[in-house]
């Protein structure tokens, strides 16, 4: 099933205006003949080095034959549990290949430490790691692999028969896994991470599970050819003119999961779009949503709809005006993913930006760095609620002395255009339940909101939170660990990682005059009751 788009509305006037114009500019020809002048001078540096994906299936295609060598020789060892410890693109592409196949895979994200712990006492003696980092020097892969080391050697096993690494070549990861015996796999230096999907990153930990990698190429193929001509039913430019191209621009993105096969689709392409557009004070918005989102009978004026549905050809049979102005889309998820990695490139252009820099992303990391190396006592908070620690970055408070005031304090700093964001720094495996805050700030709020978990929102949405537009407000929330761990070899542990990556990346909106409510919870089970009160 190759992919399908039908669009209505602004989102179709778009099409008919801005697709024209593409095509005459040769820019889908352009992208597959890997020009970097199509984003403008200050962009062509960057782009020159970033648009090897649209060659990725060819090139990774002899990758395939030693993946599925290398899960063979695993199984016939007894090994057949793959944990994969990377973050942002490293991890996104993984996790909607595998939940798409029904495939299983530990997808270690995190420096929480309950939720490290909980892959580590998983199945460890039939277990093999993939390290993913594309720099091969991310904080939080190096920390997970440190920890896997540790624990295969205290369980008598060689951490060169169960720890795989793929990075770029010539990383610093690259050069000291070689050095320590690992099996390495090098992906494509001209990819950024979240475009590497069909690339080593995405389809190593991916076929190690056991998904039909051979196949997600051929579904992304069987598109290529439709990509790469100047023509009006291009998917790829149709895509990008209707998210990117409306007047006035609807500049957040509602993804809708609708009847598609694809499981987590939407978390993917957030961080691909969001990171890729989010700069130079524009950008546009993925707010991943569920069919019963508050925002979808709101329907905020700068909220485009994005629904993933089954056939999207079939738009006739949906009852009259139940989709009017949406963008309906469908198709395999090797089509899907490469239409969108088009499309995001096209939005850039259309934006004015480089949509493949980052340029915001570094700012919390180098912070969360300096507190680790400094780590200062935390600042005292405004006040405690039950056992829930209230602080702030910026001053909004006022008199609020309970944590529903606090919460619509917050929220009484939304102008007319602006979103919630809300940052879960917690074991997502231990507090699921915390994802529904979503719904319950955005009936609140009546504003789209978005919800990522800490710290891999960072190397996602983290970029637009910084360099989009600043209309957004900060719920963060983050826990007291029950239990911490260590990191072989580092002057911190895991518990003081994760906060001090929370703490960084408030201090830097905050730099940003972004405003920021952390809501800390001492006793976190307990203290979620407390917390959805606040929020409805």
């Amino acid at each position: 099933m190759t992919f399908r788009i039908h669009v209505t509305g602004a989102a179709a006037e778009a099409v008919a205006t801005v697709v024209p114009q593409l095509v005459a500019d040769k820019v889908a020809s352009g992208i597959t003949a890997l020009d970097p002048a199509l984003w403008g001078p200050d962009a062509e540096a960057e782009a020159s080095k970033r648009l090897g994906w649209t060659e990725a299936v060819a090139i990774s295609r002899p990758l395939v034959a030693e993946i599925v060598a290398l899960r063979e020789e695993l199984h016939a060892k007894g090994v057949d549990h793959i944990v994969l410890g990377g973050m942002g693109g490293s991890s996104l592409a993984p996790e909607v290949i595998t939940r798409t196949a029904e495939a299983e895979l530990t997808v270690l994200d995190s420096t929480d430490p309950g939720q490290v712990l909980a892959a580590l006492r998983d199945r460890l003696e039939a277990t093999a790691v993939v390290i993913s980092s594309k720099s091969g020097s991310t904080l939080e892969t190096d920390s997970q692999r440190r920890i896997y080391e540790k624990w295969f050697r205290e369980a008598g096993i060689d951490p060169r028969e169960r720890i795989v690494v793929v990075t770029d070549p010539g990383s610093p990861l690259d050069q000291s896994a070689r050095e320590a015996g690992y099996r390495v796999f090098n992906a494509d230096p001209n990819v950024g991470g979240r475009y590497s999907a069909l690339t080593a990153f995405g389809l190593v930990p991916s076929g190690l599970a056991g998904v039909d990698i051979s196949e997600l190429l051929d579904e992304a193929e069987a598109t290529l050819i439709e990509l790469a001509v100047d023509n009006d039913a291009n998917p790829g430019l149709v895509l990008g003119a209707a998210i990117a191209g409306t007047v006035p621009l609807k500049d957040k993105l509602g993804i809708v999961a609708d009847g598609t096969h694809i499981v987590g689709f939407a978390d993917w392409a957030e961080q691909l779009i969001a990171e890729s557009t989010g700069k130079q004070g524009t950008g546009l918005l993925p707010v991943v949503l569920d069919k019963l989102a508050p925002e979808l009978e709101l329907k905020p004026a700068d909220l485009q709809i994005v629904r993933l549905v089954a056939n999207a050809e079939a738009h006739h049979l949906f009852p009259a005006d139940r989709h009017e102005g949406e963008i309906l889309v469908s198709g395999s998820l090797g089509a899907q993913l490469i239409v969108w990695e088009y499309a995001v490139a096209v939005a850039g252009r259309l934006l004015g930006i480089n949509p493949f820099d980052q340029p915001d992303v570094e700012a919390a990391k180098v912070a969360a760095r300096a507190l680790l190396d400094n780590r200062p006592e935390p600042a005292a908070p405004a006040f405690t609620a039950g056992g829930i620690e209230v602080r702030t970055t910026g001053d909004f408070l006022g008199g609020a002395s309970t944590l529903d005031a606090a919460v619509d304090a917050l929220l009484a700093q939304l102008g007319p255009d602006g979103y919630v964001a809300v940052q879960a720094y917690v074991d997502r495996l231990a507090l699921p339940q915390l994802a529904g805050v979503r719904d319950l700030l955005a009936a609140k709020a009546k504003r789209p909101v978005t919800f990522g978990w800490g710290p891999r929102f960072l190397h996602s949405t983290g970029q637009f939170h910084k360099g989009g537009p600043a209309v957004g407000v900060f719920l963060q929330i983050t826990a007291t660990a029950p239990e911490d761990l260590e990191i072989p070899d580092r002057p911190f542990t895991f518990g003081q990682l994760i906060q001090a990556q929370a703490a960084g990346d408030a201090s830097v909106l905050g730099e940003h005059g972004r405003p920021v409510l952390t809501l800390t919870l001492t006793n976190p089970e307990a203290d979620v009751v407390s917390l959805f009160e606040a929020v409805n």
